[in-house]
């Protein structure tokens, strides 16, 4: 077996319906067709369980629905995950009607949020395939399974992020799951990161050596060794969010595992001179894309460049094989309009040709912009451009990572429903870097890295700073802004790492977890940003936000479970 979800066909007997009132429970399946066979066999259910953080089902974009009662379109893991971890802080802003979308951007969610329900659920069922493989094919082979194990770690570890006190099992049953306290889902995680590592008594089943690999690659898209390290870096460096005090030392140690293991830093930027037809005419002529490293990581071909070897986690796409509303397509498309060009064309190239260029046909969304106080991180005096494309702010920023659109827009954002209110992100397109085909002109090939190796590094300097080695902490940084042809910065805070990480991963889905540990999210730290609690200039909100509520339909369906205080 060496091709994941990528390449996997839909298959009746994966369908599997988990209702809204069995979180974590046993998986009642209902084929489409009666006389279809339900048995699902070890390949299939093995490619389910990585296919859950990427597909809404086995239908592709436009199919069912895995979770009853929720929208495909918006349902999926990452899409969902995203949201939450970006929309409620300091840099995302979405003006979109959608049902739920306000009670993120001000901060009111409550056990009624129906796109946290969404989320809750996906996690759960997600759960539930990893348990369900575990069950019926853990002897089948010890890699396959050391994965799976991986998979659920890493999905418990995102309901215990989100939800606190958790619904848990580890078997699949007719009973309701009983109720762990986020210090007992820690320990478990914890537990078996170790065991998958090969660093526990429990060897039956261990994880890849640690290797990048890109696309052609039997390994591909397959976790290893680095991402528990990477994984269990992240879980101590939250330590304290789940009940477990400090634990930066082990941070640290886990997160130098995975800065030294063979996965690269990607610091080799694209120069390429390509063939171009001027639209509306038959001139053709040539012109050098050039794009830096830290583009690459966000492109079409992201999987096939050096950029696929800071993928620890890649969650792949294919604009014909794997078609979904929720990752890639939901990155390039809510965030750019049609006035954007992420393309430095010749002079000549006319400028009416300079049309909305993200690599898919017509999916200009605007919906996801960048709030002002992500903007301030790289230009602290207010003093960001007004009418640039974003590979010019980028120069002017003196940072590769700035990659916003300024032109005909407004810093501040006194209107959340105009997308021309908060510059524009232009972070993630489809285009490739040699001007190579893509697979579909709608559905995106850009994989979607969930981990990668720059992660390591900030944990591992933000640990060094809270444990006041700041020259540690300049040191790790110092590798991350070289990479972004950025001047050196000295750390002298905790607050200063807390920065670079808005810097190098803002969009990316990391931003509420780092704001909590670092008590600059719900409570009165006084950290306030623009609409935050709801007002414009920013308020405190209650620090039991720092939690999301456990849906009500939940509650009602397992009486195991207790509701999050302040949410009562």
């Amino acid at each position: 077996m060496n091709k994941i979800f990528k390449y996997i066909a839909p298959a009746a007997a994966l369908l599997l319906s988990v209702g809204l009132s069995s979180c974590i429970n046993d998986l009642h399946v209902e084929p489409i067709d009666p006389s279809v066979q339900t048995e699902v066999d070890a390949t299939q259910l093995f490619n389910k369980c990585y296919a859950n953080f990427a597909l809404a089902g086995n239908g592709g974009a436009s199919g069912d629905c895995d979770v009853d009662g929720i929208d495909g379109g918006t349902s999926g893991l990452y899409r969902q995950y995203w949201c939450s971890q970006e929309l409620t802080t300091d840099e995302a802003m979405c003006g979109w009607g959608d049902e739920g979308i306000p009670g993120y951007t001000f901060n009111t969610y409550d056990a009624s949020h129906p796109m946290l329900r969404g989320y809750y659920y996906r996690l759960c069922v997600g759960v539930s395939y990893c348990n369900q493989y575990l069950k019926d094919f853990s002897d089948k082979d010890a890699t396959m399974t050391a994965e799976v194990r991986f998979l659920r770690a890493f999905t418990f570890y995102l309901l215990m992020d989100g939800f606190g006190n958790i619904p848990f099992t580890t078997t699949i049953s007719s009973e309701k799951p009983k109720q762990n306290t986020a210090s007992e889902t820690f320990d478990f995680i914890e537990s078996e990161l170790l065991a998958i590592a090969g660093e526990s008594e429990d060897n039956s089943s261990v994880l890849a050596d640690a290797m990048p690999h890109r696309k052609g690659d039997d390994r591909y898209g397959r976790v290893d060794k680095a991402a528990a390290w990477l994984l269990l870096a992240r879980l101590y460096i939250n330590s304290m969010s789940y009940g477990k005090g400090t634990r930066w030392e082990e941070a640290q140690k886990y997160a130098d595992k995975v800065i030294n293991s063979p996965y690269i830093l990607n610091t080799t930027g694209s120069s390429k001179e390509v063939t171009l037809t001027e639209p509306g005419t038959e001139n053709t002529f040539t012109d050098t894309w050039e794009f830096t490293p830290y583009q690459m990581l966000f492109m079409g071909d992201n999987d096939r460049t050096s950029a696929a070897y800071e993928a620890i986690f890649p969650i792949l796409s294919d604009g014909e094989r794997t078609t979904s509303w929720g990752v890639a397509l939901f990155l390039i498309a809510s965030t750019h309009d049609g006035d954007m060009h992420d393309l430095r064309y010749d002079d000549f190239y006319t400028d009416a040709a300079k049309r909305a260029v993200n690599g898919v046909s017509g999916q200009a969304w605007g919906g996801n912009r960048a709030r002002p106080d992500l903007v301030r991180k790289f230009f602290p005096y207010d003093d960001a451009p007004e009418g640039l494309a974003a590979y010019d702010t980028a120069l002017a920023a003196g940072d590769d990572r700035a990659l916003f659109d300024t032109k005909g827009r407004t810093l501040n954002i006194t209107d959340p429903g105009t997308f021309k209110h908060g510059y524009a992100v232009a972070k993630f397109n489809n285009l490739t870097t040699d001007n190579s085909p893509v697979s579909d002109a709608t559905h995106p090939d850009m994989d979607v890295f969930m981990m990668r190796k720059a992660e390591a590094y900030l944990i591992a300097a933000e640990a060094a700073a809270n444990m006041m080695d700041f020259t540690a902490a300049t040191n790790y940084v110092k590798v991350i802004r070289d990479r972004a042809n950025a001047t050196p910065k000295e750390i002298k805070s905790v607050a200063d790492v807390v920065d670079e990480w808005s810097r190098e991963f803002y969009f990316e889905g990391l931003r509420r977890s780092t704001l909590i540990r670092n008590g600059m999210y719900g409570g009165n730290g006084n950290y306030l940003w623009q609409w935050k609690g709801g007002e414009y200039g920013g308020r405190n909100f209650e620090s039991y936000r720092n939690l999301f509520a456990i849906p009500s339909s939940d509650l009602v369906a397992n009486r195991n479970l207790q509701q999050n205080e302040g949410y009562k």
